[in-house]
């Protein structure tokens, strides 16, 4: 029993982050084809995030996906610039996507299926998908019990498509603050951003993994930086 143990944890597939400081801090990267959150305060770095995983996923040959609920293409594409990327290169070599869709084509992409989506993912094999955000998402539905059915349908629609994806939504900047909810529940991986302000009236970034499905990571929170390269993590480095 102990072989085979050790046979499944081998056989895992992982894909690297592209987050400076993260992927040794979880085993080398994401567990191929999961869905997992990352979820912070306005500003704490979400977007670039999601943004900048599908970059490490086109460097190494894999199109990527990204879906708006919010944010139009232009200040996405804008914002992300000064990092480096060139959004609108990639888009125009079929190497990045970008879809924004209104409330109105979300319903229509819930009740539907994947239609648009799912055709880009077959037609260009795309790897990697980022979504931003749910919160924007479930304000679309008026209570909890329909906020949490759309979600899992949401959630249902993502693991249909096989790829590594990332879910981005809203929280606490405050590590103290933070209430679990129900999608932290179904996805597979966990990452918390937080943008506080300390006693000293400092803004401080950290980051916390807090749960990563099948992966042995470290359970502290640790510094975290938007740098000229995108964002890097630090977890040899103590926060606060």
């Amino acid at each position: 029993r102990k072989e085979s143990k050790v046979e499944s944890t081998q056989a895992i597939l992982r894909v690297s982050t592209g987050i400076g400081g993260l992927d040794d801090e979880i085993e080398g990267g994401f567990i191929k084809n999961s869905v997992n959150l990352v979820a912070g305060s306005p500003g704490a770095g979400k977007t670039i995030f999601a943004i900048q995983f599908i970059m490490q996923g086109i460097k190494n040959g894999e199109a990527g996906l990204f879906l708006s609920f919010e944010e139009k293409k232009e200040n996405v594409y804008k914002y992300m610039a000064k990092f480096g990327w060139d959004l609108q290169k990639l888009e125009d070599e079929k190497k990045f996507f970008f879809l924004r869709y209104s409330p109105s084509q979300v319903y229509k992409l819930l009740e539907e299926g994947s239609g648009i989506v799912e055709n880009i993912i077959k037609q260009y094999n795309v790897r990697r998908v980022g979504i931003d955000s749910i919160t924007a998402f479930t304000l679309l539905y008026k209570d909890e019990l329909s906020q949490r059915e759309a979600l899992l349908a949401l959630f249902n629609l993502v693991q249909g498509w096989n790829c590594t994806a990332i879910l981005t939504a809203e929280q606490e900047s405050d590590p103290d603050r933070h209430h679990p909810n129900v999608i932290e529940f179904e996805v597979d991986g966990v990452i918390l951003l937080y943008n506080f302000r300390t006693k000293q009236n400092v803004r401080q970034r950290v980051v916390e993994v807090l749960k990563m499905r099948g992966t042995r990571f470290a359970q502290r929170i640790f510094p975290m930086k938007i740098e000229d390269e995108g964002i890097v993590f630090y977890p040899g480095e103590v926060a606060f």
